[in-house]
């Protein structure tokens, strides 16, 4: 009799987690960001091999460059605190300053530098969508 009545009582003890109702429980979402370009309005293009997702919080003080680089994978940037502001060396000589609170897929095969233009720290959290054997930033001269 146990075994006729087990799958009864799953089905019962599941039916609230599958119900319509369940779907309503679920914490809200806040999106941070959705798109099909980069900040220049370039597609963008995910790596050929393997995927590999690389995620990591870049931490700058005030004043403090990057450097001139380029990113070889798409990257999803979030500014977690302070304020950067980014020359693109694309024809038009973009410079956009990014603040806290702001999201954004950064130029992908563009050279850049970005420079920490705020009074504090910055924090930034980076996540790539590159693929094994890729390096996703190439630093240039």
């Amino acid at each position: 009799m146990f075994l006729r009545l087990a799958p009864a009582v799953l089905l019962a003890l599941a039916a609230p987690v599958c119900s319509p109702a369940a779907a309503e429980d679920y914490p809200p979402l806040q999106p941070l960001l959705g798109t099909t370009t980069d900040v220049l309005g370039a597609p963008i293009a995910w790596p050929e091999g393997q995927a590999k997702m690389t995620s990591a919080i870049v931490t700058m003080l005030p004043g403090q460059s990057t450097g001139l680089h380029r990113h070889l994978a798409p990257l999803f940037a979030w500014v977690l605190e302070g304020e950067i502001t980014v020359t693109y060396q694309d024809p038009a000589g973009t410079v956009r300053a990014y603040r806290a609170g702001e999201a954004l897929v950064e130029a992908h095969e563009v050279p850049h530098e970005g420079v920490n233009t705020g009074a504090g720290l910055l924090r930034i959290l980076v996540v790539f969508a590159g693929a094994e054997g890729l390096e996703n930033t190439v630093s240039l001269p």
